[in-house]
């Protein structure tokens, strides 16, 4: 097992989108895909057809891992799971300790069918728990509570294989301390993975109207990165250090199907709104779930845009989805997918400034952002990408 889990270079992810909330969600823009009753058997049925085209224009190379996300995908039956499950490995195959993973909200309504999630084969569940604190929680909009949450949590680890939770911190008035107090929870309850974002304000959500009304406190910069770095100190010290920018896991646990997003490996979406990569290939499928399901009646697949990615724009893509890996990428592999010297893609003049700053490390032809340089990860993509 190499160090940041056990991805070969031929394996394929896929992603699976189930657009359905129970509630409204104050991050996103599925309040319009709230359904008081979903007919599961015509749902199943369309995303095993979503699956099978996207099988047909892409036969060759194996799963190496499945991610059920969007709306509130530990909703779905588990056997539509495990049907969907089951058609992923007739169709391409499993790679050897495939990655099976659902997000789940912590709610105890969801927590009852782990069981069952479990036997359906999802071997991995990214609990979004956001917050250890109730006060934090109704600041979020979350429906949960701490003791729902923490119960979901145990109900998890005592189920699955492996198991994630994300937190946001750096909340208005939130204290070196507090944050402090709440990550030394989050790391007591033995976890392989964690997810640790910033609060951000993101345009077209809640958080958003209070900072243009003013009654969203501006972000400190200084006390941002305080925070950041307390975050890297702890989690290393606990066995958990810091993959990606805002990921962390015991080596081994990393989110396989995330590392395929960041190392730029191909990706199959299915499912309204999913996205993918395939062959020099991006898709984008109906956002809507009804006009999703009207294209899959007209054509046989709810793909609403397919367009070949140019090998420049490869390149790109490559280095900005790459550079937020502790391990860099690597410029002969930015070369072959642009077509092209790594120098028209890299301001090479701009990281030797910023190698000589401390923020960059080029050793031979890896080149990656240095602890310091994530905290100015933006910046620094802007400065070097050209």
């Amino acid at each position: 097992m190499n160090a940041l889990g056990t991805i070969a270079q031929d394996t394929l992810a896929l992603y699976v989108h189930w657009p359905f909330c129970v509630s409204k969600c104050p991050y996103c823009d599925f309040n319009s895909h709230v359904r008081e009753t979903v007919d599961q058997e015509r749902w199943r049925d369309a995303l095993l057809a979503d699956l099978g085209y996207e099988a047909r224009q892409q036969p060759v190379g194996q799963l190496g891992s499945i991610f059920f996300g969007g709306g509130t995908p530990s909703l779905m039956p588990p056997s539509t799971v495990a049907a969907i499950i089951e058609a992923a490995e007739a169709h391409w195959g499993f790679a050897r300790g495939i990655e099976i993973t659902l997000e789940a909200n912590p709610s105890s309504v969801e927590a009852s069918r782990f069981a069952d999630l479990a036997k359906a084969g999802v071997n991995r569940v990214s609990l979004g728990l956001q917050s250890l604190g109730d006060e934090a929680l109704r600041f979020l909009g979350r429906a949960h509570g701490v003791a729902e949450g923490l119960a979901a949590l145990a109900t998890a680890q005592s189920v699955f294989e492996r198991v994630s939770f994300d937190l946001i911190y750096a909340l208005p008035d939130q204290s070196e301390q507090a944050w402090e107090h709440e990550l030394c929870k989050a790391l007591s309850f033995g976890t392989g993975h964690l997810s640790l974002y910033q609060l951000t304000v993101e345009p077209g959500t809640r958080f958003a109207a209070l900072a243009a009304k003013g009654e969203l406190p501006e972000t400190d910069p200084d006390r941002s990165a305080g925070l950041y770095e307390l975050t890297q100190e702890m989690t290393a010290a606990a066995g958990l250090p810091s993959y990606e920018i805002s990921n962390h896991a015991r080596p081994g646990e990393e989110s396989r199907h995330n590392l395929a997003y960041w190392r730029y490996q191909p990706y199959l979406g299915v499912g309204p709104g999913a996205h993918g990569r395939r062959r020099g290939v991006a898709t984008q499928r109906h956002k809507k779930p009804e006009n999703w399901l009207a294209a899959l009646s007209r054509t046989g697949h709810g793909i609403v845009e397919e367009a070949s990615i140019k090998a420049g724009d490869r390149g790109v893509e490559a280095l900005l989805m790459g550079l937020r890996l502790n391990e860099g990428v690597d410029l002969r592999r930015i070369e072959r997918l642009s077509e092209r010297p790594a120098d028209a893609l890299v301001n090479m003049s701009a990281v030797a400034k910023l190698q000589n700053q401390g923020l960059i490390e080029q050793t031979n032809q890896r080149l990656r952002v240095t602890a310091a340089g994530m905290l100015l990860l933006d910046a620094i993509l802007a400065e070097i990408v050209a």
